[in-house]
């Protein structure tokens, strides 16, 4: 006779606290494997949609470990969230991060030696910071969480250098055991975040990306105009709270001020913002005082408000990726949401422009490792902040600079993070590897660009397409409830008419279409009346008539008028 399972002995405990701190009476599937894992020691990596609970895999078993739970985080924003939701809960928190005020930061770090805290939040680059690593070792800890784990891909979409330092403060911590979670990694990207952690026998726990409740649409405009037209439109036709996500500051700015021109309660997030102004607008979106949040992509990364309506993409993201991350802000509630990315073909260059400045030159490569053989006056040796610092050069370039002069031996960091030369000098035979390798993240980050590209022109399903990038395998069919679904369902709709009518009173129309039409030709569709081609593929001809949305039909129903 087969018996059960018997519940492992910290089960009742689990289900108490869950019902208790969270008020939840049930664990999902995927939180149930994700935590027992933890719970039996095992390192493990969850890939799961945003909205289903990827904060609570961590926060229950931080009240359950004897140790105290680690939480890496990329962002501010994402870390004061969290923090504020789990301090609201009577759960002993503390967060360490550079923007903190110095009395803030005085009282955070008294939590963290006196290991009052329970769950320390950090960035990758305080958490390798000399001493922090210390103060975090004073006191057992049993889990290290790495928070939006895509970012130690190193070719992922989010890569952030200083993640790739986890590592060695994992060892530096005791070996406490890993939790990665994220949304948004490919097959690749897990194989790389295995191997960048040195962690290859990672337990790994995909619980799928498709959320039915997100209603993904794009919507072609032809003018900067015409696209802030189309976006006051959207949001007075929308109902509840909603996001506008912006690529540049100066957009963002200006899309404020559009939206509450028009009467809008908007608020505004971006990075060159203060840092009060930041967290009051934060709170103003949480809080619901304001309705919209206008935003660079400083803002939402793991945002937990669960009752986001719609996500307008105001400029185009850089990859499927980063769309994917962004536009799930919306419907973690699992009710009906709306995600919609207002494509102007113009705006590819802003994502090309950022692309060409996002890798280090030679010079920097030059510049990097020259300093770095010149020991500083007052100090043993140049650690990464200080490098960006003397340099003045953008941080990311450096950050990418000393990742690739040291992957490709030509520089050393020691454990107190002090960066040494391990070659005099470099010449163009040792620059050559390193080079190959810049062309090739070049051109990845390129395709990277033109898939996203294909998704906005593309008349395929929008879930299929985005599902098919993090895992080229996926065979899902179409979702059924996309605008591109939806646009076909209605063709194929008025083409069922259009094949009733003509058995009645035959067409004129060719069965094979009007070789001769063109994007731009101004046409005739049985039962539609005349419109303009804005659009042909090899699925359909768009067409965009005068009162309501693009509809896309069969080329033998479109002739020219």
């Amino acid at each position: 006779m087969n018996r059960p399972a018997a519940a492992p002995h910290w089960a009742s405990k689990l289900q108490a606290q869950l019902k208790r701190r969270f008020g939840h009476a049930h664990l999902r599937p995927s939180q149930e494997e994700v935590i027992r894992h933890v719970m039996a020691g095992r390192d493990t990596l969850a890939l799961m949609a945003t909205g289903a609970g990827k904060s609570l895999c961590y926060q229950l078993p931080a009240l359950l470990l004897e140790g105290r739970t680690i939480v890496v985080s990329p962002l501010i924003a994402l870390m004061k969230d969290q923090h504020d939701k789990l301090r609201a809960l009577g759960i002993p928190v503390a967060q360490r991060h550079s923007s903190q005020l110095a009395a803030e930061a005085d009282k955070a770090s008294q939590a963290v030696q006196d290991g009052s805290a329970r769950i320390v939040f950090t960035t990758p680059e305080r958490l390798t910071a000399p001493g922090f690593l210390q103060e975090l070792g004073a006191h057992p800890v049993s889990l290290l969480v790495i928070d939006e784990a895509h970012c130690i891909a190193d070719w992922g979409h989010d890569f952030r250098p200083a993640f790739l330092e986890i590592g060695s403060a994992l060892r530096r911590l005791g070996r406490p055991v890993v939790l990665a979670l994220t949304a948004t990694a490919t097959p690749d990207d897990v194989a790389d975040v295995m191997r960048q952690l040195d962690l290859t026998d990672m337990q790994v726990v995909h619980a799928g990306l498709y959320r039915p409740n997100l209603h993904h649409a794009v919507d072609h405009v032809d003018s900067e105009a015409a696209k802030q037209a189309r976006l006051l439109t959207l949001v007075n036709a929308l109902k509840g709270q909603g996001m506008v996500y912006t690529s540049t500051v100066k957009a963002a700015e200006e899309i404020h001020a559009a939206l509450q021109g028009a009467g809008e309660d908007a608020a505004l997030y971006h990075g060159h913002l203060p840092r009060g102004r930041r967290h009051a607008a934060q709170d103003d979106f949480m809080q619901a005082t304001a309705r919209l949040m206008v935003a660079t992509p400083a803002f939402g990364l793991g945002i937990d408000k669960p009752d986001v309506r719609f996500v307008i993409h105001h400029q185009m993201p850089a990859s499927l990726a980063s769309y994917y991350q962004a536009a799930g802000r919306a419907g973690r509630d699992g009710q009906a949401a709306q995600c919609t990315l207002l494509y102007l073909a113009q705006d590819r260059r802003i994502q090309q422009f950022f692309l060409a400045g996002k890798l280090p030159s030679v010079d920097d490569l030059r510049a990097v490792h020259a300093l770095i053989g010149q020991p500083p006056v007052d100090s043993p040796g140049w650690r990464l902040g200080d490098v960006e610092q003397a340099l003045g050069r953008p941080r990311h370039r450096v950050q990418r600079a000393v990742l690739l002069l040291r992957r490709h031996g030509l520089l050393a960091r020691d454990r107190s993070g002090v960066l040494r030369q391990r070659v005099p000098q470099i010449d163009d035979e040792a620059l050559a590897p390193l080079l190959a390798e810049h062309a090739a993240r070049k051109a990845h980050d390129r395709a990277q660009l033109e898939e996203l590209v294909a998704y906005c022109q593309s008349g395929r399903c929008r879930w299929q397409m985005l599902l098919q990038h993090f895992d080229p395998d996926a065979a899902d069919g179409p979702c059924g409830h996309c605008d591109n679904c939806q646009r076909m369902q209605t063709a194929q709709a008025a083409a069922d008419e259009a094949a009733r009518d003509d058995a009645l009173d035959p067409a004129p129309y060719a069965p094979q279409g009007d070789p001769e039409v063109r994007v731009g030709d101004a046409v005739r569709v049985p039962r539609y009346g005349r419109g303009r081609v804005t659009g042909i593929d090899d699925v359909g001809i768009t067409v965009r008539f005068p009162h309501g949305p693009d509809r896309s039909f069969l080329p033998r129903y479109v002739r020219r008028a």
